[in-house]
């Protein structure tokens, strides 16, 4: 393999200084050398790469076929060793992030990876606004939803439901919902998105039928973590992920309601430009994410 490597070599480099002269100085062999591995190759493939004279050499229609195959073959072999020299490479270096506001779920991980690999610098962007991973000039942005854009990479950190929750305190004050439509008379806390304006609807349904509920909004914000708080102090109901509220549930801190009408299944992923060789400090952090980010919540108590 490595002699047949060496002679494609040396075929492309005649071929392109239309020397076995120059291909030999520039390989350190000799041009006789040149000479008699390309005659090797010619007879083990049974055709004439080149017509040679005295004085030049010039490519057969076979000889420019071929070429164009060596070219590829080199150039694959050539990137292999540049991926793997990058995975012997330290990560390093700035990162530009994108993250959504949700700083219980991100800054603990974010800071289990910076003792990590303390030599990669990472710049974050705490946003709910839907950003252009490469117009912007991200590296990488977390987010929910599913990807149609064929410009980027993406991997599924983990699957979520949302749940209506409120506090045992604004239930015993207010009253327990028992139908979809009885969230009328209730204080919704209802998040409202950054670029749209529009509220998130809630995921109602009845008999396989989506449900459109004229919600009050007693607050609205462009992001979540502000109506868990509110849900936690008795505001009102809220609409969350179910791995936000995990812990609050399990401690009794939160309740669900009308379970038997919320349906719904989301994703969380981390999304970066294409590539084919990522670089070593873009490849740490996608790897750490996805196994850590939901470590703490995966591992917290819930509700029975």
């Amino acid at each position: 393999m490595t002699d047949d490597i060496g002679t494609m070599s040396a075929f492309v480099r005649a071929a392109d200084a239309r020397s076995f002269t120059i291909a030999g100085q520039q390989l350190g062999l000799s041009s006789s050398a040149v000479g008699k591995a390309i005659t090797r190759l010619e007879e083990r493939l049974g055709v004439r790469l080149f017509h040679r004279s005295t004085r030049s050499i010039t490519l057969t229609e076979e000889g420019a076929m071929f070429l164009e195959r060596c070219r590829r073959i080199l150039g694959e072999i050539e990137l292999a060793e540049l991926e793997l020299a990058q995975t012997r490479e330290a990560p390093r270096g700035r990162l530009r992030i994108s993250l959504p506001i949700v700083n219980a779920l991100t800054v603990p991980a974010l800071n289990a990876f910076m003792r990590a690999y303390p030599e990669v610098q990472l710049d974050l962007e705490f946003s709910d606004h839907l950003v252009d991973v490469i117009e912007d000039g991200f590296d990488a942005v977390i987010r929910a939803g599913e990807v149609s854009d064929s410009r980027l990479m993406s991997r599924l950190l983990r699957e979520f439901h949302l749940k209506l929750v409120a506090s045992p305190d604004y239930l015993s004050r207010h009253g327990i919902p028992r139908t979809p439509e009885d969230l009328a008379g209730h204080a919704c806390l209802l998040h409202r998105f950054a670029t749209s304006r529009k509220f998130e609807r809630w995921p109602l349904r009845r008999d396989g039928r989506d449900l459109d509920i004229a919600l009050q909004p007693a607050v609205a914000a462009n992001t979540i973590e502000p109506l868990l708080l509110m849900a936690e102090q008795g505001v009102g109901i809220a609409c969350l992920p179910h791995w936000l509220v995990r812990r609050q549930l399990g401690i009794g801190k939160l309740r669900t309601v009308l379970d038997d009408y919320v349906v719904h299944a989301g994703t969380m992923r981390i999304l970066w430009p294409a590539s084919r060789y990522p670089s070593p400090k873009l490849r740490v952090f996608v790897d750490f994410m996805s196994e850590h980010l939901f470590a703490d919540s995966l591992e917290q108590p819930e509700a029975d």
